[in-house]
């Protein structure tokens, strides 16, 4: 297995923590070109019962994702909620692979905003995702 205590270079320890993501940690990002990216090392504690990442956590981290980079679109000064997600499931992770989720396409409203994001396994592509998002004043 890779080395959990380092994430390749430009990720740091993820700024956003939630309830949710806790358990999962450690969880690393890193800004590219207006986006978020998201990555962790694979661990057991991720999987299925067939020994792959789950579904949902991958769910979860691509929505995580493309909405803060949505969020980065919009310098900040909106919130967004998930309003719609789609997830294709390409292939599978493992434990010990490196997980990263990449935005690569975020299209800003007023209102409403899209993305796509790509789930990688050491590279690999497992899922692809598509996203809207409705921006919502900040609380």
């Amino acid at each position: 297995m890779s080395n959990v205590e380092e994430a390749p270079d430009g990720f740091a320890p993820h700024f956003r923590k939630s309830p949710l993501t806790e358990p999962w940690e450690p969880l690393y990002s890193r800004k590219v070109e207006g986006t978020i990216r998201l990555g962790t090392w694979l661990r057991p504690a991720h999987t299925n019962g067939r020994g792959f990442a789950h579904g949902g956590l991958l769910t979860a981290l691509a929505d995580n994702a493309m909405g803060l980079s949505c969020v980065e679109q919009a310098g900040g000064a909106t919130s967004f909620v998930t309003v719609n997600l789609a997830v294709d499931f390409l292939g599978t992770a493992k434990p010990g692979q490196w997980l990263e989720v990449r935005t690569d396409f975020v299209r800003p409203g007023k209102t409403l905003s899209f993305a796509q994001c790509f789930v990688t396994a050491d590279g690999e592509k497992v899922a692809r995702a598509n996203a809207t998002f409705r921006a919502v004043p900040r609380s």
